[in-house]
């Protein structure tokens, strides 16, 4: 089975479940449409419910084509590279190029700066935080779903490595909302009234950042 869009054809998955009750479509980074439902559902029902849903797996397409746009290349705080392999160790920026050593893990780059970079955004909401909370620790590392994590017993703040190819304004909104977690542990709209007290614009970073991870 396989969904045609723009004279393209993604392939449909299927995954059939014991004791799976609904039917759930996703449209992940393979770019296949992956349709999670009940054994003993029909492939005739997983076509309709396909058709019926086409506008929201085009949507989802595209979100996964834009976060592949937005990943493939060389990124640094919001600014995209061209990229230079050359015979080093090193990776350095000069002008609009990355020059880059060929076996060099670009990861090690973006930990050294972010090392600095985080504590000094995390220090400075801290400080201009409109609520009294803990002082927070910081950690660092890849994460390839959450863009932070916070530990409200420890009060520790987890940021995602992948921030650092991003504008520093998304860094701000991630801090802002992990610094929230120490007032309130949940979602809840109190949550986000907090949020928003830190930044008004909050909103804007949230929904644009969808398309990044």
């Amino acid at each position: 089975m396989n969904f045609e869009h723009d004279g393209k054809i993604y392939p449909i998955i299927v995954d059939r479940k014991f004791n799976q009750r609904n039917t759930y479509i996703r449209v992940k980074k393979d770019l296949c449409v992956h349709v999670t439902t009940g054994k003993l559902t029909s492939n005739r029902f997983i076509l309709n419910m396909i058709k019926e849903n086409s506008n929201k797996i085009v949507n989802m397409i595209n979100i996964q084509l834009k976060k592949k746009d937005n990943n493939e290349g060389f990124f640094y705080l919001g600014k995209k590279y061209n990229i230079e392999y050359i015979d080093s160790d090193k990776l350095y920026l000069e002008g609009n190029t990355a020059y880059i050593g060929k076996d060099y893990d670009i990861y090690k780059f973006y930990k050294k700066e972010a090392s600095k970079l985080f504590l000094e955004r995390l220090e400075y909401h801290y400080s201009n935080y409109t609520r009294r909370i803990p002082h927070p620790k910081l950690r660092i590392r890849r994460m390839t779903t959450r863009w932070g994590v916070c530990n409200i017993k420890t009060h520790i703040i987890t940021l995602n490595l992948e921030l650092m190819k991003r504008d520093t304004k998304y860094l701000d909104y991630v801090i802002i909302h992990e610094l929230t977690h120490l007032v309130h542990p949940d979602h809840s709209r109190a949550f986000w009234n907090t949020v928003e007290e830190n930044m008004h614009d909050y909103k804007k970073y949230k929904e644009d950042m969808k398309e990044f991870l």
